[in-house]
């Protein structure tokens, strides 16, 4: 076993991760394969009445909305889910202060559970409105949970596997939405009457997180220096690393605590105006926003359309899906093997680098799948490996890289501020994507390349390296 982990650590993180990342990732792809199934119960919904209805010969209006209506409704079913993320992301500083990390966490499953009533209740009660109020809500929890959840585990990792613990929130994020997909598929719970009870699953997580986080400690870190608790923070410590022997670590903390002393209780504005405070902050962002605007969620969302491009059937291309899903799962495996050994800057700069080169192949590909049939194959190669690239660093280390960029007076706020700009991004994307393609065709990854290549520059010149970092 590598040298500071042990088993009462890997149970903290298992309780910490698995029910926050989870509901990230589950319910970013848990839409994509019944999107039929319930776009055609929306299309006769109940509470569709006199909503975009046609009329009939007698002038009586039909329970069947218009697609246009259906489209749009469906769109606000998808895209609410950002929305929550912004308002959850902007809660961070506040939630993790004043009920500390684990209390964060632990509370947090309170939307879990009415956001798994609302959306599977929907269908039974006819209430397309109870499925977007849902899908807000989980949202808004996992919006919360892309900040509590990395700081909490960067805050008990040890120093020298504080990478590979971060990468864990990654790792099962791509893990849900690989769940996710396979739950959707038409053989399993992606049916008429099936539907609801998978968007419903999400509080599975919740319940284990409930069960478990609570003989966990809170974070050490948190204890000591937002609570001034030295007891409490050397009991968490000491349980946390199963050995008396933490006096080492606890003066490292207790160095912080002094050091945070010498300086204000940091605020939005001290954040904004103080230029060792907005440095860091505007690198964090950055990372954040090269996450988002690397066109990951574009290769994703559209990846089977492309696949049947390339001549595959629709069961194919739902299974060619499903491999590029376990692809992202394997290497997000890989670079939590890797951080601690390559570096984060190295690791994102090379996945920036690998999908920049993959996003030219597809467009290439695109362009020449008319004329040259057999060329389209090579856009399934782009997405896989552009997944691999995404996977490898720009996937899994904006999240906990903002921790490490701050000491614990300025991490709670700087946390709120790059989550928030994360699902902003995410949302802008997601809005802007279709419209774009429609208007330009293929061309529309030339302005993802472009992005590609101003984050490989700043990465490359600007960020540093905080392997083995102390924060003091």
């Amino acid at each position: 076993m590598p040298e500071g982990l042990n088993f009462r650590i890997i149970f903290a993180i298992s309780a910490g991760a698995i029910g926050s990342s989870f509901q990230h990732g589950y319910n970013t792809g848990v839409l994509n394969a019944p999107q039929k199934l319930i776009e055609s119960w929306i299309k006769n919904c109940p509470e569709g009445d006199g909503i975009g209805g046609n009329s009939t010969s007698d002038g009586i209006e039909s329970k069947c909305m218009d697609d246009t209506t259906v489209t749009l409704i469906w769109s606000w079913v998808v895209a609410i889910f950002c929305i929550g993320g912004m308002m959850g992301g902007s809660m961070v500083g506040f939630i993790s202060s004043w009920l500390g990390r684990k209390g964060g966490l632990l509370l947090n499953n309170i939307l879990v559970v009415i956001a798994a009533l609302l959306m599977g209740l929907s269908k039974m009660t006819g209430s397309f409105q109870m499925l977007i109020a849902g899908r807000l809500i989980i949202g808004i929890n996992s919006g919360l949970n892309a900040g509590l959840a990395p700081m909490y585990l960067s805050e008990i990792a040890p120093v020298s596997m504080r990478g590979a613990v971060g990468t864990v929130y990654q790792l099962i994020i791509t893990i849900s939405i690989l769940l996710s997909q396979i739950l959707g598929m038409s053989n399993v719970l992606g049916t008429e009457t099936g539907w609801p009870l998978l968007l419903a699953l999400t509080i599975v997580p919740a319940i284990f997180q409930v069960l478990t986080l609570p003989f966990c400690p809170e974070s050490p870190k948190f204890l000591l220096l937002d609570k001034d608790d030295e007891m409490a923070a050397n009991k968490a410590l000491t349980w946390l690393r199963s050995t008396i022997e933490v006096h080492d670590e606890m003066d490292e903390m207790k160095q912080e605590q002094e050091a945070m002393k010498l300086v204000p209780k940091v605020t939005l504005k001290e954040m904004l105006t103080n230029s060792a405070l907005r440095k860091p902050l505007i690198i964090a962002n950055m990372m954040m926003l090269a996450q988002q605007l690397s066109g990951i969620n574009a290769a994703i969302f559209f990846s089977t359309k492309i696949f049947e491009s390339a001549g595959l059937d629709e069961q194919a291309s739902q299974s060619a899906t499903l491999g590029m899903g376990a692809m992202n799962v394997a290497m997000t495996f890989v670079s939590l093997i890797m951080i601690e050994k390559a570096g984060r800057k190295t690791l994102m700069i090379s996945g920036l680098v690998g999908m920049f080169f993959m996003t030219t192949l597809l467009l290439v590909s695109l362009l020449l799948a008319e004329s040259l049939p057999w060329i389209s194959y090579m856009a399934i190669v782009a997405v896989i490996l552009f997944v691999v690239g995404f996977a490898t660093g720009p996937g899994s280390i904006p999240w906990f890289f903002v921790t490490e960029l701050f000491s614990q007076s300025g991490r709670p706020i700087a946390s709120s501020i790059a989550v928030a700009v994360n699902w902003s991004a995410n949302f802008l994307v997601g809005l802007g994507f279709s419209p774009i393609q429609l208007a330009v065709g293929p061309y529309v990854f030339i302005i993802f390349m472009v992005t590609q290549l101003i984050f490989i520059a700043y990465v490359w010149f600007v960020v540093p390296e905080t392997k083995n970092r102390t924060i003091i």
